[in-house]
């Protein structure tokens, strides 16, 4: 089996959903995430605080610096992510159609490295 991550992406400046709305997408992620967990499926997840929270560390000829802010210059940002294990990309890209429609918003898909042979 391989592994899958499933990345929620939110655009900056993007106003936040009303109280309602977000409970509304807080129970339908619940509800998927114990389906990916019935299925076998989970592997972990977790959803993110805003990008200008973000500190990127540096290190660079035997110095660290450490600056506020995201790393990359854009207004996608990641949001959130599942890591799941699933047989192929067609069942990857499966459950990414229910995550997105649950956190209506995008989900993109990228398959982890293989591990190097031992």
């Amino acid at each position: 089996m391989k592994q899958y991550l499933l990345a929620v992406h939110m655009v900056e400046g993007s106003p936040m959903p009303e109280p309602d709305v977000m409970q509304k997408m807080f129970d339908q992620v619940e509800r998927v995430n114990e389906e990916i967990r019935t299925a076998g499926a989970w592997v972990f997840a977790g959803g993110l605080q805003p990008a200008d929270t973000a500190t990127v560390v540096r290190s660079e000829g035997g110095s660290t610096t450490m600056t506020d802010g995201p790393f990359a210059e854009t207004k996608e940002q990641l949001g959130g992510f599942w890591v799941l294990r699933c047989a192929d990309l067609d069942e990857a890209l499966a459950w990414a159609a229910k995550c997105s429609e649950a956190c209506m918003g995008p989900v993109e898909v990228r398959p982890f490295e293989d591990e190097p042979p031992v």
